[in-house]
């Protein structure tokens, strides 16, 4: 059978979905997504048919293939990316991985919001030019993202600590987590490996600590609400066309006190624009993409 495939890239994991042309679901599964690396874009594109071919239940074809892929940050090299998996006998569309939230929405414009292991905030303006907001990584920013809320509230906790301040619940937040003693413990745990398979699973004692009413974890919160709605912002300011922010991610799915906070400061500057939080996995609007391109082969007689 001749297949529409989805595959959407993220920083841990690669969802991979499998239909029939008449939309039912063939496989559906996620593995991890180790090694992955957009560029070189040929090696890009090896790695992604390798770990999709054995996902395909057997006789199937790839008719189309529809990508969302992290580190995709500009046009041209989704552009790249697409020409690479097509040289390799696959017709395939690719985008930033944020760009798979309008269409699985089952939206035409509107901006996608990511704040998971990264953030990043991707629309398109009414020439259909792809526009990019954030995405630069956490050591350099991704504010709104796991790793950077972590990061954010360790160094909040650490100056309460320095300015003799009592803790108010982030501290031992953070301490718990970690499993350390003091603050020379948590600055070790953090800065021993600071990277975001560390840093972001501590995002969840963070947000524990603002429900119980900690200040400091409220202002960490509050914090990356505004960088989120900046990077919206930045896009409007650019042109970016659509009504509806689609947010997406670990932490704006599993964090309503973020996306509130969020919703709240988009509602005061953009009073036509609605959040709305993605309610199912980011990879259907890679398998629309994928039924696009096909419809595309198909009215070309290709």
């Amino acid at each position: 059978m001749n297949v529409l495939v989805g595959a959407d890239i993220g920083g841990t994991k690669l969802a991979i979905r499998v239909t029939a042309p008449d939309g039912s679901i063939r496989a559906d599964t996620e593995v991890p997504a180790t090694g992955w690396d957009a560029a070189p874009v040929e090696e890009a594109a090896r790695w992604l048919l390798h770990r999709i071919g054995p996902v395909l239940p057997e006789g199937d074809a790839i008719a189309a293939l529809g990508v969302g892929a992290q580190g995709c940050d500009t046009q041209e090299h989704c552009r790249r990316l697409s020409a690479a998996v097509e040289a390799l006998s696959v017709p395939a569309t690719v985008v930033n991985d944020a760009a798979l939230l309008v269409p699985a929405a089952g939206l035409d414009s509107g901006i996608g919001l990511i704040a998971g292991t990264g953030s990043i905030a991707v629309a398109a303006d009414a020439r259909g030019t792809v526009l990019f907001a954030g995405g630069w990584g956490w050591v350099l920013g991704d504010e709104g993202s796991a790793p950077a809320i972590v990061r954010e509230a360790t160094k909040a906790a650490l100056a309460g600590h320095d300015a003799g301040r009592p803790d108010d619940g982030l501290l031992s937040a953070l301490l718990a987590h970690y499993g350390v003693a003091d603050a020379p413990g948590l600055a070790r745990a953090v800065n021993d490996s600071p990277t975001p398979e560390v840093w972001g699973p501590a995002a969840p004692a963070v947000f524990r600590a603002a429900a119980a009413g900690s200040p400091s974890a409220l202002a960490v919160v509050d914090d990356a609400a505004d960088h989120l709605a900046a990077l919206v912002a930045r896009l409007r300011a650019r042109g970016a066309v659509g009504t509806t922010v689609v947010a997406a991610g670990a932490v704006a799915v599993a964090q309503p006190l973020l996306t509130d906070r969020l919703r709240a400061r988009l509602a005061g500057t953009w009073p036509d624009l609605t959040l709305r939080v993605l309610d199912v996995p980011p990879v259907a609007g890679a398998v629309a993409l994928a039924a696009a391109r096909h419809r595309e082969r198909v009215r070309s007689g290709r």
